[in-house]
């Protein structure tokens, strides 16, 4: 199906998202959309699906003009959107998740065909329905089980669930919104192969991301978005790599991006500040168990391996917030293995979650909210009451500081996902002897990125040590001292990131360390 966006416009408030956006996306193609957090991205791919209505503009398919006020309304236009976290009920089962949206679709049909829309909802078949998705999955080579419960299926496998729902539904312009975040490699590999296979069959794929490896490997046109306007279109079939990269950054923005400065030499120096020894973990799918680990002081160590691994259960329990079961953890000389989470806060030790608005941030609350509640967590040493005009002096202080683009009122969900990123930084204590961080660039663009590795880089060269998880394993090498690789608990001898390259890497993830 042929997509054509005509001078799309959309703002909120005094906020220009989109301004005179327009593109034409070939049935049999997949077409990216490159752009920094913030770019207007997902607006406009929100304002395709239904999930936004536009100001101004219009849109157009195969030729014929078209009004999309809901996601029903997309879907049944033909369009169907993969969001950066799946928008999928974890309770549920697959079968149910891989049913849901039917019987209002069914409603929509018949409401438009003028047929008694109560009739058309109910007939729902479940063997029918688990039949069908069984023939999808294996035509894509996917591994889902009908009565599996969503919430024991990983970030990859909830994204295929969604790809075979959407097709049988009858989509046939798919939108994948930084489909790729948070994904392990054989799943990006799978991802990749559905898409060109449904390329092939005709339908037109519309690719969100801000990762210019992947938009090279898969589409085969791009536009680039910056503040909301579009700055440039590329082909990208037959270009050079080199060349069509520097081409991207300049547009997305306007300059070149320099990777931050590894301490080189200077941890042979260190002394050793955190030791663990003999330590076993219990989650509740796995167990870890970790022999002896000992960190230098600046020392950055990356936890490698598929999600659910165990990665997750070690800074749990280095945060204080996870008891294991034998064993112990030393910062220094203290013994923290058994002490409350509090006492880990006081011993410099700050986790900084994955799931930002979930775990690390209140939904509802501004950012001076959250600087009012970092206040409120030292009110025995300020006395009861909230210093409200330092409350606002911190968090002007905190926006220009850490770049953050938002005001004090601004709720912390209206941000971009950088600049969620960017708020939690701020929030962290002056000086720590141990941050912990969970996909600490997990959907975010190539300057966030860079930044947010060059505060930490900062705080490292002060003897901050840091561990972090992260399914980019290029992200894994460019900043690990040294790493640990986890397989169904196990966890390896600690490897030198400089000796390792990303198939070395991956093969030790697949299993094969010792």
């Amino acid at each position: 199906m042929k997509v054509e966006l005509c001078h799309i416009s959309k703002s909120f408030g005094n906020v220009r998202a989109n301004h005179d956006i327009s593109m034409t996306v070939e049935a049999g193609s997949v077409y990216g959309i490159l752009g920094e957090n913030g770019a207007g991205k997902s607006t406009l791919s929100k304002i395709l699906s239904g999930f936004i209505t536009k100001d101004s503009g219009r849109i157009l398919l195969n030729g014929t003009e078209v009004e999309i006020k809901t996601p029903a309304d997309a879907i049944c236009a033909g369009i169907g959107m993969l969001h950066q976290d799946p928008l999928d009920f974890p309770s549920l089962s697959v079968l149910d998740n891989f049913m849901a949206g039917r019987s209002i679709l069914a409603k929509q049909q018949a409401k438009q065909e003028r047929r008694n829309p109560v009739k058309k909802a109910n007939q729902i078949n479940r063997q029918q329905l688990t039949r069908e998705l069984q023939q999808l999955a294996a035509a894509f080579g996917f591994d889902l089980h009908p009565s599996d419960r969503l919430e024991n299926l990983t970030v990859g496998e909830r994204q295929q669930l969604e790809i075979l729902r959407l097709l049988s539904l009858g989509v046939q312009t798919l939108i994948l919104d930084e489909p790729t975040t948070g994904i392990s490699a054989s799943q990006k590999t799978a991802l990749f192969k559905a898409v060109k296979q449904l390329a092939s069959e005709g339908k037109s794929i519309i690719f969100v991301s801000h990762k210019l490896e992947d938009v090279e490997e898969l589409c085969d046109r791009l536009m680039v978005m910056r503040q909301g306007e579009v700055v440039g279109e590329s082909e990208i079939k037959g270009r050079d790599s080199a060349e069509l990269a520097a081409s991207l950054v300049d547009m997305m923005f306007g300059r070149e991006m320099a990777l931050p400065a590894k301490h080189e030499g200077k941890l042979e120096e260190s002394e050793i500040a955190l030791s663990i020894h003999d330590l076993l973990i219990e989650g509740d799918r796995l167990s870890l168990q970790l022999d002896k680990l000992t960190v230098k002081s600046g020392e950055i160590i990356g936890l490698a391996g598929l999600e659910g691994n165990g990665q997750q259960l070690l800074l749990l329990a280095c945060a204080g917030l996870l008891k294991p079961k034998t064993g112990t953890i030393r910062i220094g000389d203290l013994d923290m293995t058994h002490r409350p989470y509090r006492q880990f806060l006081k011993a410099g030790i700050a986790y900084l979650p994955a799931d930002r608005l979930q775990d690390g941030l209140i939904r509802g609350l501004s950012i001076q909210e959250h600087f009012m509640l970092r206040q409120a967590s030292s009110i025995s040493q300020s006395g009861i009451f909230i210093n409200w005009s330092e409350t606002r002096q911190v968090t002007h202080q905190a926006i220009e500081k850490f770049n953050i683009r938002g005001k004090p009122a601004s709720k912390v969900e209206r941000l971009s996902g950088g600049n969620q990123q960017r708020t939690q930084i701020s929030l962290l204590p002056d000086y720590l002897n141990l941050l912990l961080m969970e996909q600490p660039t997990r959907g975010l663009d190539i300057e966030s990125s860079l930044w947010i590795w060059k505060q930490m880089m900062e705080r490292c060269e002060k003897g901050m040590m840091i561990f972090f998880i992260s399914s980019d394993l290029d992200e894994i090498l460019q900043y690990s001292d040294r790493i640990l690789v986890f397989s169904g608990g196990k966890v390896s001898q600690p490897m030198d990131a400089k000796n390792l390259s990303v198939d070395r890497l991956g093969q030790a993830i697949g299993g094969k360390f010792e």
